[in-house]
């Protein structure tokens, strides 16, 4: 698959450092595979993502301590990442709109 937008990978990992890992294990596996359907994503990541309507997943990060929601394009084998987030901050947006969401500066608890 073709993921586009790393550079919202690297920034949040900037920020999040314990998720720097995660997250380019995340890309490199990404990259390296080429899903028909979400069935296909399903069977490769099991229960550690969530088949959305619209072509949108969201993956668990880091044992779920974060989450990426991800527009794919099974055709053409895109995948958009429209979030990436704690699970906080997962909690306050509509996975199936989110389009690079951006959090508030305001400190989480």
């Amino acid at each position: 698959m073709n993921v586009y937008n790393k550079s919202s990978v690297i920034e949040f990992y900037k920020k999040h450092g314990n998720a720097k890992v995660p997250l380019e294990v995340w890309y490199e596996e990404v990259e390296a595979k080429w899903w028909k359907s979400p069935n296909q994503l399903k069977q490769d990541y099991g229960g550690t993502v969530s088949v959305l309507k619209n072509g949108r997943a969201v993956f668990d990060i880091k044992g779920n301590d974060y989450r990426l929601v991800a527009a794919i394009n099974y055709e053409h084998g895109w995948v958009f990442i429209k979030f990436i987030g704690t699970h906080a901050q997962y909690d306050r947006i509509d996975a199936n709109k989110v389009d690079l969401y951006k959090p508030s500066k305001k400190k989480e608890n």
